[in-house]
């Protein structure tokens, strides 16, 4: 039970809460998508998402490159194939393999696509996941890759938080909601099963069950020709789970820590530590062979150690190779580790660019040492090369630009947090900025479960805001993952408000170097960036002039009981116990002040959000007018986390946050 006065606002498809609902928006789209600026803003954006001319990015199975792809005709999308020959040229002939406009027009729904795991080595069957409205919720189908259509009376699993995966043609691994008690607290599976063609879904055999109150347990099979095996992964929470080797009738588990991520591959094992571990540091990657772990005669042998610049980004198998991506000061290197008789071999990789965003992922790494490189920076279009470990890498794409990012510069600034603590952030400006605190500037933030915000191209953004003559900054705070497991850690639970901290100080910094002023610095994010920005609302409502909150957290009494909410107890602490005394510190719901001098806020949400429930900026909203404050509440009716569940809803929702931004900044000048 609750006291709350906004909690009918929880129900998320309640008629009272939907004409709540439905008010606001129609309030919102007759001011802010009636107005000039609007059309501008939504076709530029949309533009962008449509452009023929972006990389189609791919995933090699055996000869063929697949492709998810959406645009203006597709909005819902293609799923399509192509060869590794044509996809080389200008214009690659594409097979069509399922047009999900076309199911959703045959079948009467609104599906979304969630992408598709191919049956190994054959092929020639694939379970496809789709979403209705873009929800996390999505059911399961068996496809024919020859025929190109639904296999009868094939695998199907019914609308659930979860998934299927291969073992063989006629078994599958399970783990989704089969009734009562069969789900955790965190609203994810709880059991395991081994599924058999021909057999209903209610008898699958069970081969493991997690405890109520752990997060989600799922299983897979490695597919790797000559190491085929099966594990079980069960999450306690976010940062603690356990690995078991599916051995005959038995589980094995992996002696390792709990709060470690562990990789296996071929005859090795990676043991990457979020902890201190024996005499290794948090943030090492480490690698044994897999057998001697088993047999608890593991020799670890140390890949990479974090030092107070840098933290491991990833990693990548090839056929032959390791490759590490290291950040350091937020910047991306790469490096090439081969095992040998001798221990682990390295040495730089060839041709990486010295500056930019680098994703680095396997082309096959069953087959070869091929491997995709993805560039960008803030200015800078993605490119997408192909390269062979230890030769310069071909470039393959490149995406097109949508701004002028000639008359704009790159910076990276360091401030002093409260505490002392040295934060990094990136400003992309005007190269003649005038330093006069005159710059329309947004400040862009997120700060939680060990994410790293790097330097990515938008061409949205660049259209929207810097074309238009805004400033633009990302603050790499605490709680992300820029320097690894302590930067995280750094802002975990009754730390939470050093991220706050943080975005503070970033603020200051921006209207001390004379880019702006607070009345013309807006601050932005979603989800847990969202609890951050309202937070930002509450707590230093002085430094700015707008806020956008998006898809966020902000009711943290609430929150473990809302949808996924309980699984990120780690993160915040439990509201329920004695943690409430500092977690209401940082609850924006319970913070409003009526006589406080808030800046205009607007809340974005998506009704069809299962993860962070629609309920949190509902209420924020209700309260705030309730209060008195400027408020603008949208919601997308489709979308789930990601807010929009196509381009044109994508376009829509952003036009809608730089329109109220440009809207209220610009009445600041």
């Amino acid at each position: 039970m609750t006291n709350d006065p906004h909690a009918w606002l929880e129900d998320v498809t309640g008629e009272q809460a939907l004409q709540w609902v439905s008010g606001h928006n129609a309030r919102t789209e007759e001011r802010l998508a009636g107005s000039p600026a609007f059309a501008g803003l939504e076709s530029g954006i949309r533009e962008v998402l449509d452009a023929r001319a972006r990389i189609p990015y791919v995933t090699k199975r055996g000869e063929h490159y697949y492709n998810f792809w959406q645009d203006e005709r597709n909005p819902r999308g293609l799923w399509r194939r192509t060869t590794p020959e044509s996809y080389r040229s200008a214009e690659p002939e594409w097979e069509v393999l399922l047009d999900v406009d076309a199911l959703n027009e045959a079948e009467g729904e609104n599906w979304v696509w969630h992408g598709a795991r191919f049956l190994r080595p054959s092929l020639d069957r694939a379970l496809i996941d789709l979403s209705r409205g873009g929800a996390d919720a999505d059911v399961t189908r068996e496809f024919d890759m020859e025929r190109l259509d639904w296999v009868p009376d094939g695998f199907f699993r019914p609308e659930a938080k979860g998934g299927l995966s291969w073992i063989d043609r006629d078994t599958v691994w399970v783990s989704t909601d089969l009734g009562e008690g069969t789900m955790t607290s965190s609203g994810y599976p709880r059991t395991v099963c081994r599924w058999r063609r021909g057999t209903p879904l209610a008898e699958a055999e069970l081969v493991f069950s997690a405890e109520p109150d752990d997060m989600v347990v799922h299983a897979y099979r490695d597919q790797t020709p000559g190491f085929e095996r099966d594990f079980v992964s069960r999450a306690f929470a976010f940062y603690s789970n356990e690995t078991y080797l599916v051995d005959g009738d038995e589980l094995r588990r992996i002696d390792v820590p709990d709060s470690a991520t562990t990789d296996v591959e071929r005859e090795w094992l990676l043991l990457e530590l979020r902890e201190d571990w024996d005499t290794f540091t948090a943030g090492s990657l480490l690698a044994a062979r897999f057998d001697d772990v088993l047999a608890g005669t593991p020799s670890w042998e140390v890949l990479f150690a974090p030092t107070p610049s840098s933290s491991l980004a990833g990693w990548t198998w090839t056929r032959h190779h390791l490759v590490l991506n290291v950040l350091t000061d937020v910047v991306n290197t790469l490096t090439v580790l081969t095992p040998g008789a001798d221990g682990w071999a390295r040495r730089p990789f060839t041709g990486a660019p010295e500056f930019g965003s680098i994703g680095v992922s396997a082309v096959d790494a069953d087959e070869n040492d091929d491997v995709w490189l993805t560039v960008t920076d803030y200015l800078t279009p993605a490119t997408l090369a192909i390269a062979t470990i230890g030769e310069q890498p071909e470039t393959l794409r490149s995406a097109p630009s949508f701004f002028d990012a000639d008359r704009h510069v790159i910076e990276q600034h360091f401030v002093t947090s409260d505490d002392g603590t040295r934060v990094p952030y990136f400003l992309v400006r005007r190269k003649d900025l005038e330093f006069d605190g005159t710059a329309p500037t947004l400040l862009y933030g997120y700060g939680g479960f060990e994410i790293a915000l790097t330097p990515g191209y938008s061409g949205g953004m660049g259209r929207s805001w810097l074309d238009r003559g805004g400033v633009y900054a990302v603050a790499n705070i605490r709680g992300g993952g820029e320097y690894g497991p302590r930067w995280h850690r750094a802002a975990l639970r009754e730390n939470r408000p050093r991220a706050y901290e943080d975005m503070a100080a970033v603020a200051r910094d921006l209207v001390d170097r004379r880019i702006t002023t607070s009345s013309r610095l807006a601050v932005q994010g979603g989800s847990n960036g969202g609890l951050l920005t309202g937070n930002m609302l509450v707590r230093y409502p002085e430094l700015f002039g707008a806020v956008v909150i998006q898809v966020p957290l902000l009711d943290m009494k609430r929150y473990s009981h809302l949808l996924a909410g309980a699984s990120w107890m780690a993160e915040y602490g439990d509201p329920d116990t004695e943690d409430w005394e500092f977690i209401r510190t940082f609850s924006p719901y319970h913070l409003i002040d009526a006589d406080a001098q808030y800046p205009p806020v607007i809340l974005l949400t998506s009704t069809r959000d299962d993860r962070v429930h629609p309920g949190h900026a509902r209420k924020m909203a209700a309260a705030l007018i309730e209060a008195g404050h400027d408020v603008t509440y949208y919601e997308n009716i489709e979308g789930g986390h990601g807010g929009a569940a196509d381009n044109k809803q994508a376009a829509h929702m952003a036009a809608l946050a730089y329109a109220f931004l440009w809207e209220r900044l610009e009445a600041a000048s």
